[in-house]
Formats: C-alpha cells, structure tokens, sequence
C-alpha cells in the first residue's frame, strides 16, 4: 500500500497559481471587449440619431407629408414621411424580408470578423462599424414596423433615405477607399523589398568580381 503527502509548500504554490490564472483569464476577456469598443460605440450612436430622427418624422408627419421651414430650400432638400419595403434608397420594391435576412448575415459578418483587423487598419474599422450601424437602423424598422422601413431625407429628384442608409453608403464608400489604400502600400512594399533585394545581390557580385580580381 503506498501512501502520498502533500507538502505544505505544494499547497501553497497551488494557491498562488490559481489567482494568476484567473487574472490572465480576465485579462483576455478585458483585450477582447476593448476590440469591439470603436465598432460598438460607433454603431450605437447610428442606430440611436437613426431611430430618434425617424421618431420624431413618424410623430410630427403624416404619410407624404413634406416639411422644410425655409420655403426656397424645399425645391433643393425637405424632409418628408415615406415608407419603404425595399432596399436603400427606394430600391427593390416589396423584397423586405430578403433584405432583413441580409441585414442579419451582414451584422454577424462584421461581428465575427472585427476583431481580426489590425489595429492600425483604423479607417476599415470605422467603415464597418458604420455599415453595421446602418444595417442594424434598418433592421430594427423592418422588425417592429411589419418590414417597413421610415425614409425621411429628400434631396432634389434622388430617391428619398433615412440616416441608416447613408451611414452605410459612407461605410461603403470608406471601405473602398481605405482597401485601395492598403493595397497600394502592400505592393510599393512589395516592390521596396524587391529593389532591396536585387541591390544586395549586385553588391554580392561586385564584391565577388573584386576579390577575383
């Protein structure tokens, strides 16, 4: 029969452990909560100017109606009360589930792959956190509004939209901007790191044909 002690020491080095790796724990928890901060933050202040402009449209006016307070400004921009069952901008008419269940894949999309952009990528984050604002604004209409969405912002003839279209149009819009950008240090990167190594290789031969000599 063979019979173990545990020495005083061993409990003790057990006990100190456990709070360090409770604490690193935390730690990654706290890293990961601070990369959805920007996304978060930026998205929640769309959805909520979103949502309050369309409050105060769907109280103040009527269906069609139109109000502008200064009267030569109304042929240029107004706002007006319109329902929308289609995508932004008036588009796709009566196809308002199909781009519920898009909003839905959308979000968790950017949601899950978030986290994975760099730091220093700041303008695709900030892209993606507008498009997220802006899908989650129109998303929250088409479920409490029986798939309808409130447009509000008329400018000229263009179609008439509301703050979460134009947020995502913006995120869009960065996002182009911000991906050409990269590319194109990735490859003056690219095309550095060749030059460099073509200029080491003939220093290599010249020093070769030099000591040749």
């Amino acid at each position: 029969m063979e019979i173990s002690f545990q020495s005083p020491s061993q409990g003790a080095d057990d006990s100190v452990q456990l709070p360090c790796v409770v604490n690193r724990g935390l730690e990654e928890d706290l890293t990961k909560a601070r990369k959805y901060l920007m996304l978060i933050g930026i998205a929640g202040i769309v959805v909520a100017l979103d949502q309050w402009t369309k409050y105060m449209v769907r109280t103040n006016l009527q269906i069609g109606e139109t109000w502008m307070p200064i009267e030569w400004l109304a042929r240029y921009v107004r706002v007006v009360h319109w329902n929308n069952t289609g995508a932004a901008f008036g588009l796709v008419p009566s196809a308002s589930l199909f781009f519920a269940i898009v909003a839905v894949v959308v979000s968790i999309a950017i949601i899950i792959y978030y986290p994975r952009i760099p730091k220093e990528q700041i303008a695709i984050r900030f892209a993606l956190a507008l498009q997220l604002g802006g899908a989650l604004g129109n998303l929250i209409d088409r479920i409490i509004a029986n798939l309808t969405v409130t447009d509000f912002i008329s400018v000229g003839t263009f179609p008439v939209f509301n703050v979460a279209d134009s947020s995502v149009s913006i995120g869009c819009a960065v996002l182009i901007a911000a991906m050409w950008i990269e590319e194109r240090k990735a490859r003056t990167g690219e095309l550095t790191e060749t030059a460099s190594i073509e200029d080491t290789g003939e220093d290599v031969v010249s020093g070769l044909e030099q000591s040749v000599e």
